[in-house]
């Protein structure tokens, strides 16, 4: 199958497979606002966040060692805009995000979000923060209960924080199914009797429906056909055009992160290796790690040449990270140094941190 199909359903997958994203016509959306974050003070600023899970051994359940799954990782995300955080899997991405929303706590570090230190609220305190920050899962149908309907599932969050009830909490439901597509006709079915494009709607109105200011959405694309994917990445872009949301995007889909993030964060063992915007990370990646990420991305066009970087050597354990540059096992341009020294994360350009001796 090529340019040259010619059946409807093959364009449009051919179409789905570059990931030319488009703009599409929710009620009030025009298009999405990720390219103009408000810069006057950052929205959630990370800093120093550690989060090593213990390994126990022995009878009596001693621990011997940890997983560095988050180590030192920094950043700082402004209102309006989509920050990617990007890497292979088992980088710690996921347990960022996670660690960011207090739903696994980290063990060092600060989390400021709308100007207060996450780390120090009580719990009272957290469950009405957490009004503000929602969670995208990555898996469709295991994040939603399957003996409940929608109309309960999406409305569980006013019960939760009792904000509507009766009639009210119903039309709420149904505005918000609405919002992302779906008849509100289908609320009083169940999960499984929607596909994994239809789920994952739901699961994004279940994160509207507090009105939060930040969501993280955890690879909420990955479990899903290339075609469905352009469909939720549009619904995404056009939902923060309408309510001025702020994401926190984690994916390993380089195309997807190019295309709907501001800026984006590139994290290697735990740590973050290069961060800039979405133009400096995918047009000219300096970190070896990113440039190498990169080129393992497909071209849609068969008959275009790119240059592949193929690394070498052994995949690191996060239980016992290499000495120096966590890379620098694996890196092609490693030098003695990078055996010894950890490099810092430096700015280098206007925009543009990484991670490098030799950059």
């Amino acid at each position: 199958m090529d340019a040259r199909s010619r059946h409807a359903a093959t364009k449009e997958l051919l179409n789905a497979r570059s990931l030319r994203f488009h703009s599409s016509t929710y009620p009030g959306a025009t298009g999405p606002v990720a390219f103009m974050p408000d810069r006057a003070e950052p929205l959630l600023s990370v800093r120093n966040l550690k989060k090593y899970f213990p390994i126990r051994r022995g009878v009596f359940s001693r621990i011997a060692a940890y997983v560095k799954a988050v180590d030192d990782v920094g950043f700082d995300i402004n209102k309006g805009e989509t920050f990617g955080l990007v890497g292979e899997s088992g980088c710690g991405k996921t347990t960022a995000g996670r660690a960011i929303l207090r739903l696994i706590e980290p063990d060092a570090g600060t989390i400021r979000f709308d100007g207060v230190n996450l780390l120090q609220l009580r719990k009272h305190e957290l469950r009405r923060k957490r009004r503000d920050m929602q969670l995208i899962f990555q898996d469709p149908y295991a994040s939603l209960n399957p003996r409940m309907t929608i109309r309960s599932i999406v409305g569980e969050p006013f019960a939760i924080h009792r904000l509507a009830g009766g009639l009210e909490r119903e039309h709420r439901v149904a505005d918000l199914l609405n919002i992302v597509g779906l008849d509100p006709a289908m609320m009083n079915r169940y999960p499984h009797e929607f596909s994994g494009g239809q789920r994952q709607r739901i699961g994004i109105a279940r994160a509207l429906a507090l009105k939060p200011k930040l969501i993280v959405a955890d690879e909420p694309v990955s479990a899903l056909d290339v075609s469905i994917q352009a469909q939720i990445i549009n619904l995404l872009a056009d939902l923060q055009q309408q309510f001025g949301l702020t994401y926190l995007f984690i994916s390993h889909a380089i195309p997807v992160i190019e295309h709907i993030s501001t800026r984006i964060g590139v994290m290697y063992l735990g740590k973050l290796v290069e961060v800039g915007t979405s133009a400096q990370i995918c047009l000219a990646p300096k970190h070896p790690y990113t440039q190498a990420l990169l080129s393992a991305v497909p071209t849609p066009d068969p008959a275009a040449k790119k240059r592949r970087i193929v690394l070498r050597g052994e995949v690191p354990t996060p239980i016992n990270p290499p000495s120096g540059c966590r890379f620098h096992t694996r890196c092609p341009i490693a030098v003695e140094r990078c055996k010894t020294e950890e490099p810092p994360l430096r700015q280098i350009e206007a925009g543009r941190d990484v991670s490098c001796h030799l950059v």
